[in-house]
This record gives C-alpha cells, structure tokens and sequence, in this order.
C-alpha cells in the first residue's frame, strides 16, 4: 500500500505542482504581449492548480502514515515538517500574492491600462519565482531526507 501511495504522490506532484510552478511564468510572457484573456485564463488555471495540489500534500500524509516502522517517520521529522512548512508557504503566496496580481493585470489590460498591468510584472514574476524555489527546496527534501 505504501508503495501505491508513494507513486500517486509523486504522480500527483509532477501533474498538479508542476503547472502550479510553471503557468505563472507563462502568463508573464502573456501579460509582455498584452494578452488579457490569456492571462486572465491563466490566473484561474494556477489557482484551480494550487488549490489542487492539496491532493498532493493529502497523499503525502497517506504515505508518512504507511511508512515502514523502521524508517522512524512521522510529520515531526525535521525534512517532513521542513517541507510541510515550505509548501504551507508556497501555496499561500500562489494563492494570495500571484493569483491576485495576474488577475488584476487581466483587469488593467482588458480595460485598455497597460502600463498599470506591466507595473504588476514584478510582483508576478518574484512571486510566482519564490514559489518555484520554495517547491524545488520540498523536492529537494523528499529526494534527499536529511
């Protein structure tokens, strides 16, 4: 079972966490081109993806509790909770920092204010930049388990 929950896990995390880390990089080259339908599509795609991941997490629960005694694992293991923490913190800035600008700079170019949308270029970009370097140092940990 353990072996089951770890593959959906990871699976899990490759097709959910992926474009979750990825889409608003994409909606950066959008917003460049002044494509507000697509960066408004966009926006709701990476929060469908973040609220999505928790699947993910959920699994990754599964996993920790099926673990094999010998392996002394629980949610108290500093990399586990090390990575819970990480991900707490990178789905809240996808959901309360990215998500929000891409939708506001959708606004500003559907209403003709491109140069407000661009001014919001930054907050996407090292946003959705910290969220990708906080899931990368999660992989890091399950890879490594220190």
């Amino acid at each position: 079972m353990d072996t089951v929950l770890t593959v959906l896990h990871v699976v899990a995390a490759v097709f959910l966490v992926g474009p979750m880390a990825i889409l608003p990089m994409t909606a950066l080259r959008a917003l460049r081109a002044g494509e507000w339908s697509m960066v408004s599509t966009l926006a709701v795609s990476t929060r469908v993806f973040s609220l999505a991941s928790l699947l993910v997490a959920v699994l990754g629960f599964g996993v920790v509790g099926t673990a094999d005694k010998r392996f002394d694992l629980s949610v108290t293991t500093s990399w586990v909770l090390t990575s819970i923490i990480l991900y707490v913190i990178a789905l809240a800035l996808s959901l309360v920092v990215v998500v929000p600008a891409m939708k506001r700079a959708a606004g500003e170019l559907e209403g003709g204010r491109a140069e407000a949308a661009r001014s919001l270029y930054g907050r996407i970009a090292a946003g959705s930049g910290v969220v990708s370097l906080l899931l990368v140092a999660v992989t890091v940990l399950m890879v490594w388990k220190p």
